[in-house]
C-alpha cells in the first residue's frame, strides 16, 4: 500500500472560503433590488429586428450591444477597454477576460487558454481566420488591435476546434481621418532596463484607407530558479535521495514587428482588403547552475554547470480578401493568405566536477521552416423571414521542415532519427449556418459543419512516418430567449459538438533527449526523453452551455454562465519506463495517448459597470469582475485529482478604474488570483500547480488631448512560483519541486497624438 499523497508544502491550498466569498460578491448585483430598480430598455420594434451585424465603433456601450444582438454568446473587448489598461503584450489584456488563464509563472506565461484548458484546447482566430503553426502573439501588440471577441462555443463559420472556446483578435481598421499615435516605453525590473516603442498611423489617400503600425522592443532580463529532487521509500518513508540545484541567468531580447492595413473601396459596394505581417525577433541567455547532493548512495552527477544558447525567429504573413455585394441581400467574400516562419536555436551545457574538470557536454542545434495557404469563401445571403444565411468552404496546407542535430561528448546518440523532417497537413472544410429572429421572445443559429485532416511526412530513417487521417462532423445550434423583449434580460442556450486534432510534433515519434541525462545511461522519472504517437486520434467533445445576462441602461453587463463538456478520446502525454534504440539502457519516456473519456464543467460570473449605476450617490468608479470555478475528471485515471491537464480549480479577476473629477488623473488596478491545484496524470503520476496572484496598477496623467504619461507596476504582489512532477515507480517515489521567483516590473509610457 502506498502511502497517503500530501500535496506539497510549499504550495499549500487555498482556504475554501474565498471561492464562496467572491461568487456572493459577484452574484450580488444580480439579486440587488438596487439592480433591479432599473428602466425598461428598448422598444418591441427593436428587439424584433431582424438579425443583423453591429458595427463597433471601440466605445464600450457599443461594445457591450454587439455582445447583447449576438445570437452566438460572445464577449466583446473594444479599443477603450484595451487603452485603458496600456498593456504592453496581448497577454496581459487576455488574462483579464473571463475564464482566460496564462500557463506559467506571473510575467512568463505563453498562449492563453480558455476554461483553464491546455495548450489546444483554445482556438486562435486573427481576423477570423486561423493562426498558422509557429504563431506567437509577441508579433502582435495591444496597439494594433480593434477588439478582442471571446466566444465561449463554437459557430460553423469561425471552426469547431475549439473545445475550450475561441479567441478572435481583430486587427485596427483604417478610418478616413489622420491619426498618428506614437509610444515610448521604458521598464524597470531587477535592476535591468529595456525599452519599447510603437507607432500607428492612419490615413486615406482617394478610395485607399490605410493603417501601418510598427513597434520594436529591446531589453535583458533576469532569471533563477531552484529544483528540489528527492527519492523516498513509499513503504516506510525514509528519504533515500535529496538534491538542490539551482539556477542564475541573464537573456537578452529584441525584435520588430510591422503590420498594415491597406483597404481600397470598390464599385457596387465592393471592398479589396491587404494585410501584410512581418515579425522578427532574437536573443541569447547565459546560465549558471548548481548542484548539491545532501543525501544520496552514489555522488551529484555533476557540481556545477555553464547553459548558454541563442534563437533566431522571423515570420512573414500575407493575407488578401475581396468582398462584393451582389444585390438582393447577396454578398460574397474570398479570402487568401500565406505564411512563412523560419526559427533557429543552438544550445549548449557544459557540466563539471568541484575540481572545475569538464564531466559532459551536451549540444543541440535545430531549424525549422514552416509554411501555410489559406484559402476560404464565404457566401450570405438575407432571407425572407429574417434569415441570415451563411456558406462556405476553406482549404488549408500546412508543411513543415526541420533538422536537428544532439551532440553528448562529440557524439551523436540519436544519428539514426536526426533526418530533415518533411512533414504536411491538409484540411478541407465545408460550413452552413443560418441565424433568424423566430419572434420578438426568441433568435436562433443554428450550423452544420465538416471538416477532414490528413497529416503526412517524412520523420527521417529512424523515426515513424505519420500518415493520420481524421474526419469530424460537427451540429451547432445557439438560441437567445427574451422573457420581455422590452427589458434587458436575456437567457442563452447551446448545444454544441468540437474537437481538438492531434498535432504535428504529437504524431512524429522522433525522439527529443533529456539534456539533463546522458542517453548512454539511464535518466528520470521526473526528466524523461519525448517521444510522440503517430496513432493519435482526435479529440470529440459534445457540450451544452447556458447563461442568464441582465445589460444596465448605461452600458453594464451582469451574466452567469454554465458550461458542461463531455470528452472522447482524450490525449494525454504519460511518462512510461520503455527499452529504446537510442540507449543500451531503458529510459524514461513521456508520449501522448488516447486515454478514453473525460468530463470538465464550470461556471462563469461576471460582473462589468460603474458603481454609480447600481449605487445612488457612488463615485463612478468603473468595475470589471469575474470569478470562473472549473470541475473535471478523466474516466480512466483513478482519483481524487483526475483532472484535465493544467485545469485550476477557480480564477478570479477584479479590477477597477476611477478618473478623479476636475483633475487630469485616472488610477486603475487590477487582482489575478488562480489558486494551487493538483493533477493525478496516471495511476503512479501527479504534478501540482502553485497559487498564482498578480496585482497590477497603473497611473494616467492626460496633459491634453494629444499628449499623457502613464506609469505602469505590474505584479505589485510578487511571490514565488512553484511546481511539482512526481512518480512513483518500483516502490520508490521521485519528485521534483521547482521554485521560481517573480518580480515587480515598473513601466514609464509616454503617449502622444501627432
Amino acid at each position: 500500500m502506498h502511502p497517503p499523497r500530501t500535496p506539497c508544502a510549499a504550495a499549500p491550498r487555498p482556504a475554501p472560503t474565498w471561492p464562496a466569498l467572491s461568487i456572493l460578491a459577484l452574484a450580488g448585483p444580480l439579486i440587488s433590488p438596487l439592480a433591479v430598480a432599473q428602466t425598461a430598455a428598448p422598444a418591441a420594434a427593436a428587439a424584433s429586428a431582424p438579425v443583423q451585424q453591429v458595427e463597433v465603433t471601440g466605445a464600450r456601450n457599443n461594445d457591450i450591444e454587439q455582445r447583447r444582438q449576438a445570437t452566438a454568446a460572445k464577449i466583446v473587448i473594444g479599443r477603450e477597454e484595451i487603452d485603458r489598461f496600456g498593456d504592453s503584450t496581448v497577454g496581459e489584456v487576455l488574462k483579464r477576460l473571463p475564464g482566460v488563464t496564462l500557463p506559467g509563472a506571473p510575467g512568463r506565461g505563453g498562449g492563453p487558454r480558455m476554461r483553464g484548458l491546455g495548450g489546444g484546447y483554445t482556438q486562435l482566430l486573427i481576423d477570423g481566420q486561423r493562426v498558422p503553426p509557429g504563431f506567437s502573439l509577441e508579433s502582435l501588440t495591444p496597439d494594433q488591435i480593434e477588439r478582442i471577441e471571446i466566444l465561449r462555443a463554437p459557430t460553423a463559420e469561425t471552426g469547431a476546434r475549439a473545445i475550450g472556446g475561441t479567441i478572435n483578435i481583430i486587427t485596427r481598421e483604417g478610418y478616413r481621418r489622420r491619426i498618428n499615435d506614437l509610444r515610448l516605453g521604458l521598464m524597470h525590473e531587477t535592476g535591468r532596463l529595456s525599452g519599447n516603442g510603437s507607432w500607428t498611423r492612419n490615413d486615406s489617400v482617394g478610395d485607399l484607407t490605410y493603417t501601418l503600425s510598427a513597434s520594436v522592443f529591446a531589453g535583458r532580463r533576469e532569471s533563477e530558479g531552484t529544483t528540489l529532487t528527492t527519492e523516498t521509500d513509499l513503504d516506510s518513508g525514509a528519504l533515500l535521495r535529496e538534491q538542490v540545484e539551482t539556477n542564475q541567468g541573464l537573456g537578452r531580447r529584441q525584435g520588430l514587428n510591422v503590420t498594415s492595413r491597406l483597404q481600397w473601396r470598390l464599385a457596387d459596394g465592393g471592398s479589396l482588403l491587404l494585410m501584410p505581417v512581418f515579425f522578427h525577433s532574437q536573443g541569447d541567455n547565459r546560465q549558471r547552475q548548481q548542484l548539491v547532493q545532501t543525501l544520496g548512495p552514489t555522488p551529484a552527477e555533476y557540481d556545477h554547470a555553464a547553459v548558454e544558447g541563442d534563437s533566431r525567429y522571423s515570420v512573414g504573413r500575407l493575407n488578401l480578401q475581396w468582398r462584393q455585394t451582389l444585390g438582393s441581400g447577396l454578398r460574397l467574400e474570398l479570402n487568401g493568405g500565406t505564411h512563412q516562419a523560419r526559427g533557429r536555436s543552438n544550445g549548449l551545457r557544459r557540466e563539471f566536477d568541484d575540481a572545475d574538470v569538464l564531466l559532459r557536454s551536451v549540444r543541440d542545434r535545430s531549424r525549422n521552416v514552416d509554411r501555410s495557404v489559406l484559402l476560404n469563401t464565404k457566401l450570405s445571403k438575407l432571407l425572407p423571414g429574417d434569415h441570415s444565411l451563411v456558406t462556405g468552404a476553406e482549404f488549408e496546407r500546412l508543411s513543415r521542415s526541420e533538422a536537428r542535430e544532439t551532440e553528448q561528448d562529440n557524439t551523436d546518440p540519436l544519428a539514426d532519427f536526426e533526418g530533415d523532417l518533411q512533414a504536411s497537413s491538409q484540411r478541407l472544410a465545408v460550413y452552413a449556418q443560418d441565424e433568424w429572429a423566430v419572434n420578438p421572445n426568441w433568435a436562433a443559429h443554428a450550423g452544420l459543419r465538416w471538416e477532414a485532416i490528413h497529416t503526412r511526412g517524412d520523420a527521417g530513417s529512424g523515426g515513424e512516418r505519420p500518415d493520420n487521417r481524421s474526419q469530424v462532423l460537427t451540429p451547432l445550434l445557439h438560441a437567445v430567449w427574451k422573457p420581455d423583449p422590452k427589458s434587458r434580460d436575456q437567457v442563452r442556450i447551446s448545444l454544441t459538438r468540437s474537437y481538438k486534432a492531434p498535432t504535428l510534433q504529437n504524431l512524429v515519434a522522433r525522439p527529443l533527449l533529456s539534456s539533463r541525462w546522458p542517453a548512454a545511461g539511464p535518466n528520470t522519472a521526473t526528466h524523461p526523453d519525448r517521444a510522440g504517437n503517430p496513432d493519435l486520434q482526435p479529440e470529440l467533445a459534445t457540450g451544452v452551455d447556458l447563461a442568464f445576462e441582465r445589460y444596465l441602461p448605461q452600458g453594464g453587463v451582469l451574466s452567469a454562465n454554465l458550461f458542461h463538456r463531455r470528452i472522447r478520446d482524450y490525449i494525454r502525454s504519460t511518462v512510461e519506463l520503455e527499452t529504446v534504440s537510442w540507449s543500451p539502457v531503458p529510459r524514461w519516456v513521456s508520449r501522448p495517448k488516447n486515454l478514453g473519456r473525460a468530463v470538465t464543467q464550470g461556471i462563469e460570473l461576471e460582473a462589468k459597470f460603474r458603481l454609480d449605476q447600481v449605487l445612488t450617490g457612488a463615485p463612478a468608479v468603473e468595475l470589471r469582475n469575474n470569478l470562473s470555478l472549473f470541475r473535471s475528471r478523466v474516466a480512466e485515471v483513478p482519483g481524487p485529482d483526475n483532472r484535465l491537464d493544467e485545469q485550476p480549480r477557480a480564477v478570479l479577476n477584479l479590477g477597477a478604474d476611477y478618473r478623479f473629477r476636475g483633475t487630469p488623473l485616472t488610477l486603475g488596478g487590477s487582482l489575478n488570483l488562480t489558486p494551487g491545484s493538483r493533477t493525478q496524470v496516471s495511476e503512479t503520476q501527479f504534478r501540482e500547480a502553485g497559487r498564482k496572484r498578480q496585482f497590477d496598477a497603473y497611473a494616467l496623467w492626460v496633459f491634453d488631448p494629444a499628449l499623457q504619461l502613464r506609469l505602469l507596476a505590474s505584479n505589485l504582489a510578487a511571490e514565488d512560483y512553484r511546481s511539482l512532477a512526481a512518480v512513483d515507480q518500483g516502490g520508490l517515489r521521485t519528485q521534483s519541486l521547482s521554485t521560481t521567483p517573480t518580480n515587480v516590473n515598473w513601466q514609464l509610457r509616454l503617449e502622444l497624438k501627432l
